[in-house]
């Protein structure tokens, strides 16, 4: 993770977004929604318009804020991303609906452990996006990588976990130290993956990106 000081000034030099991102930036801090950060989402976005999916899982919808996102970097891509929450994936499908991205965003309401099959049905996906329960990394990347392409990719965030992976000291949760272990254990099972390339970028929260071996 780069310090406070080369954030601040790496977030500076994004360009302006639209005004309804900035309303969706707004609403997720005033209502404690996990979004991306900044210099996270525009190095997901980079790859989106590299690899120019013809179709993206994202696994964890929340307000629909990176599905949009990834939805406006490349006009081809059709999304299929899940979401829990009942009240964040509602607001998702209002965001999408005013951006007129109904027909290239598809929203399923469920606990993406339980998924699989309606989510199969739109399979394969050539860049899957996992942000959602830490603790259910695992699940969610062997669950999904199955439905990837054969030369697909896949990236994870929040790996670093505000660099408590690396120094749990300061944490005197044994809730937050037991979902550390876990990313921990996650990082080194997809690292060591025999079927994949990966590698952590430490931007935003650190990004796991993963591309399969051919």
């Amino acid at each position: 993770m780069v310090s406070n000081e080369v954030n601040e000034y790496i977030e500076n030099l994004i360009p302006a977004r639209s005004e309804h991102i900035l309303k969706m930036e707004q609403y997720a801090r005033q209502h404690d929604v996990p979004i991306m950060e900044l210099s996270g989402m525009e190095t997901l976005l980079t790859y989106v318009r590299l690899k120019s999916p013809k179709r993206i899982l994202e696994v964890g919808t929340a307000i629909g804020y990176s599905a949009i996102r990834m939805a406006l970097a490349n006009e081809t891509t059709e999304i299929v991303s899940i979401e829990r929450d009942e009240e964040r994936y509602n607001i998702a499908k209002e965001n999408v609906k005013v951006l007129n991205l109904n027909d290239r965003i598809t929203l399923l309401l469920g606990d993406a452990n339980e998924l699989q099959s309606q989510v199969e049905q739109y399979a394969p996906y050539d860049f899957i996006f996992i942000d959602a329960a830490k603790g259910q990394y695992q699940n969610f990347f062997d669950h999904y990588s199955a439905m990837l392409s054969q030369d697909g990719m896949i990236i994870t965030d929040n790996v670093l976990f505000r660099g408590y992976v690396a120094d749990e000291s300061g944490l005197e949760s044994r809730r937050l130290r037991s979902l550390v272990k876990k990313i921990r254990n996650f990082n080194e099972y997809i690292i060591q993956h025999p079927d994949y390339y990966s590698s952590i970028l430490p931007v935003g929260d650190g990004m796991m990106v993963s591309i399969r071996k051919t």
